[in-house]
Order: structure tokens, then C-alpha cells, then sequence
């Protein structure tokens, strides 16, 4: 007899997953920049890349992974508490893409490279513009939030190039919902002959 997941059990794995590998992508590049690259001024990061996938995918649920990659990032880089608050909460920003997403619509997203790269890159500049905003209402200085923008720019590139290679696997950059409908449709359509 075969074992299906419920849909709930099925988001709970496919979110674990991708919080793993935001967990071990950050490491990964947080202990580069931190062992081997130190003097650098700029940073790089997939946290907006998988929030952007995530977001695609389940909707709010990003939430997690847009703060797991600000925990991540500032434990690894050694934050002070009030690092970890504009990290968090400034990541969380990036939920506004869920407008972009009500506005233009996932398909559209989804089969139009250009709104698959402007989501993504509207992901990080969220992420970003969250930060300095946090980062401002705390005290610091304007000059010094800016920083957020020009430090993290790589990361914009990266982010575009995993959300375009991610669209086009099928099934990633896609709502599961409607993918594990359409899934299941195709599969009656064979069964049925």
C-alpha cells in the first residue's frame, strides 16, 4: 500500500528543506567571507534568493526563511543583539512581495523572465531597504544605512540567477498548490489513457 503525505505534512518537509539549505548555503559563504575573505566590502547572501522561491511557493511561509537567513547571518558574523533585531525584523520586509505577487500575478512571474528576475531582485531590495530602515528608527546614521544597499549588491545578482535557474526546473519556482494539481491532473490524464 502506497503512503501519501497529507498537503499539510508535504509543506511542513518542503519548508524544512529549504531552511536547511539556507542554513548550510549561509554557513558556507558566512564562513568564507569570514575566514577567507575578511577585508571585503561586500557580502553575499541566497537568503533572499530562497525567500524569493519560498515565497513563490508557499506564500507567507517565507517569513521563516527570510529571518532564519538573519539569524544565520549574525550568529556566523559574530552580531550584537541589536544586529540580530535589524537583520530579522529588516528581512521581514520582504514580505511586501507578496503585493508584487497579488499585483502581477504568479504566472505571470513565472513565465516571464523579466518579472522572474525583477521578483527576485524586488525580494533582496526589500530585504535591504528593511534593514536600513530598522537600522535608522534604532539611531544609525543615514550615511551608515546605505550601506546595507551597497554591501549587499552581490547578493542581487545571485538572487536573479538562482530564481531564473529555479524557474526553469519544474515544479521550484512555482505555488504547490497549483503544482501538485496540475501534477495530479497529468497523472489521471495517463491513467486514463
Amino acid at each position: 500500500m502506497e503512503r501519501r503525505f497529507s498537503f499539510q505534512q508535504y509543506r511542513a518537509v518542503d519548508l524544512t528543506l529549504f531552511a536547511v539549505m539556507l542554513l548550510i548555503s549561509e554557513t558556507l559563504i558566512i564562513f568564507a567571507a569570514v575566514k577567507w575573505f575578511p577585508g571585503q566590502p561586500y557580502t553575499v547572501s541566497v537568503t533572499s534568493a530562497i525567500t524569493a522561491i519560498v515565497l513563490m511557493r508557499w506564500g507567507p511561509y517565507a517569513l521563516i526563511h527570510a529571518v532564519l537567513g538573519g539569524l544565520v547571518f549574525c550568529f556566523w558574523s559574530g552580531g550584537a543583539p541589536l544586529h540580530y533585531l535589524i537583520y530579522c525584523v529588516g528581512n521581514a520586509f520582504s514580505m511586501l512581495s507578496l503585493l508584487l505577487i497579488r499585483l502581477v500575478g504568479e504566472k505571470k512571474i513565472k513565465e516571464n523572465a523579466v518579472f522572474t528576475l525583477g521578483f527576485a531582485l524586488c525580494t533582496l531590495l526589500l530585504m535591504q531597504f528593511g534593514r536600513a530602515t530598522v537600522a535608522f528608527l534604532l539611531g544609525t546614521p543615514m550615511e551608515n544605512c546605505v550601506g546595507f544597499f551597497t554591501t549587499d549588491a552581490v547578493s542581487g545578482l545571485f538572487a536573479m540567477v538562482i530564481c531564473w535557474i529555479a524557474n526553469r526546473l519544474d515544479g521550484i519556482f512555482e505555488n504547490q498548490k497549483s503544482y501538485l494539481l496540475r501534477v495530479h491532473s497529468e497523472e489521471e490524464r495517463e491513467a486514463n489513457g
